[in-house]
């Protein structure tokens, strides 16, 4: 009986596994947008909303600024077809610690133990609005554990990811 509880417990602890490593994306937009249309863009502001600091704050718009122009955009500083603009937040999530009390048997589900723990996640949100219909038009939000890194470079690399992650599907496909 020991065994087959312990194969039943082993996919929701992979599946736990799996998501502590990754960003969490979502993304929403409004379909009845003709998204071809847009082609250049120029950054807006959020009260409150960007990075704690300058250097942050420009790591996180060159990344998105990477992303756009791959999607084919242009960068202006005014009169563009889209103001972009992003949210930077840090809050309180939850991470679990598996242990096993009485030494390495891994299949002994007896003995397993979790922890849970406050761990900050971060969370990027990017906003695509259009200003001539004075409509938001796209969101998409990347989400992520941090653990930042003491090399600069390495932090850059994890946002990067995120953002390739969240544009990936940008811009979105039309319902047939």
């Amino acid at each position: 009986m020991r065994l087959a509880k312990q194969w039943v417990l082993l996919p929701a602890f992979l599946f736990i596994a799996a998501c502590a490593c990754g960003q969490n994306i979502r993304c929403n937009f409004d379909p009845g947008t003709d998204f071809t249309a847009y082609k250049t863009y120029q950054w807006a502001y959020i009260p409150g909303g960007n990075a704690p600091d300058q250097l942050v704050d420009q790591a996180i718009k060159r990344a998105i600024d990477e992303q756009l122009a791959q999607k084919g955009f242009s960068k202006t500083e005014e009169d563009a077809d889209l103001f972009v603009a992003y949210v930077a937040v840090v809050h309180a999530g939850k991470s679990v610690d598996f242990s096993n009390v009485d030494g390495p048997r891994w299949w002994d589900t007896g003995s397993l133990q979790a922890a849970t723990s406050n761990t900050p996640v971060g969370t990027i949100a990017v906003i695509l609005y259009d200003p001539a219909r004075e409509q938001l038009i796209w969101r998409g939000d990347a989400s992520k554990t941090l653990g930042l890194k003491k090399n600069p470079a390495k932090n850059y690399k994890i946002l990067r990811k995120a953002m390739i992650k969240l544009f990936k599907n940008y811009p979105p496909k039309p319902d047939k």
